[in-house]
């Protein structure tokens, strides 16, 4: 179990305390990781991270974000560090609690115990991720042509990061339980190598998770590959927000049209349920504007958006401190996972250091 002498942490001129809480065993416990690639927009703010925050009181929470996995395509070697603490900075201001995040990196024993479970994966399981398909394909068709044995096998990592923490559930969303499958084979396949049920098989968790699509093209996800335009930066300014709503794809050839639903779905997401309702009403019976129906949307992305970069400006502030206290977080669910490592060694037969 974690080492119980924590440190504490002073936040600024406000002199806010931070004491990181102790693992609490009575809670199930739920792993959940985002992988540092720039900026947070609100469909991974609202279709994850907002989940993130809501189970917090429920749940023994596990946040990684994990750097390693962001290598596995052609990436900025400059930019990596700097994307992770950006995220970071980005997911305490949404509300995430510190004590219960963790930097991959800083956790050598995931790398480790992937490396073990590649001995207990099936290579013809790993060849058909779909994951791994597209995004081979996207590979192919850039300038280098480069796949990386890592992309092949990160979903072998992926599994460590899970089995790791001996999580109880792990949220995520429907193109992603492929993944949660294979984690569960690998975990059996070694409990019945060691004749132990050593480790629980993680049980899918899916979340009431919006689907946020595109304004400028309301048929394909949010998203930063698609270029700016198709995404809405959770810490944008407020006339860059209000731009890209007021610029959103609507058609009044149809009763609720994609692009209109996608934004009655931004709307409901900011958690304005009765106004969605009304306008959504309103659409019906053909007396809705769509300028109002925009206007509405912005403000209510503009409030939310507005609260995070102020709690962002104020967390940069004390900058040295929040990573301090991130490095510390990192350090303590790190002995969870060396306790893990351990067992496994000794239970596939590898020299070991007890804890």
């Amino acid at each position: 179990m974690p080492d119980s002498k924590l440190g504490i942490f002073f936040l600024g001129n406000t002199n806010r305390i931070f004491v990181p809480q102790f693992f609490k065993m009575s809670k199930k416990r739920v792993l959940s990781c985002i992988q540092p690639t720039g900026d947070m927009h609100y469909g991974n703010y609202f279709g994850a991270v907002k989940n993130w925050v809501d189970m917090q009181s429920e749940l023994e929470c596990f946040y990684g974000v994990v750097d390693y996995h962001a290598m596995t395509m052609p990436y900025n070697v400059k930019k990596l560090r700097n994307n992770t603490w950006d995220l970071i900075f980005n997911l305490l201001a949404v509300g995430v609690e510190p004590e219960n995040l963790f930097i991959q990196s800083l956790v050598p024993e995931h790398a480790e115990l992937g490396w073990i479970f590649n001995n207990f994966a099936a290579m013809g399981r790993v060849e058909n991720m779909t994951q791994f398909k597209d995004k081979s394909l996207q590979s192919k068709s850039g300038k280098e042509g480069f796949i990386s044995v890592g992309l092949f096998d990160y979903p072998v990592l992926q599994a460590a990061d899970i089995l790791i923490y001996k999580a109880d559930f792990v949220p995520v969303g429907k193109d992603q339980s492929q993944h949660l499958e294979l984690t569960r084979e690998i975990a059996q396949r070694f409990n019945n190598q060691v004749g132990k049920e050593y480790f629980v098989l993680p049980e899918t968790k899916y979340t009431a998770t919006p689907k946020i699509m595109s304004t400028a093209d309301p048929l394909r996800k949010m998203s930063k590959s698609a270029g700016e335009k198709h995404y809405i930066n959770v810490f944008a300014d407020d006339q860059r927000i209000r731009k890209q709503i007021k610029s959103a794809v609507t058609s009044s050839e149809e009763k609720m049209s994609a692009g209109v639903k996608n934004l009655l779905e931004l709307l409901s997401a900011c958690g304005h349920h009765d106004q969605t309702k009304e306008l959504t009403q309103a659409e019906m019976e053909g007396t809705l504007r769509y300028a109002d129906l925009k206007e509405v949307v912005a403000d209510a992305l503009i409030e939310k958006s507005s609260a995070f970069r102020a709690k962002r400006e104020e967390l940069l502030e004390n900058k040295k401190a929040v990573k301090d206290q991130i490095k510390v977080s990192s350090m303590r669910i790190r002995k969870v996972a060396q306790q893990t490592v351990s067992e496994v060694k000794e239970l596939v037969g590898l020299l070991n250091v007890k804890f």
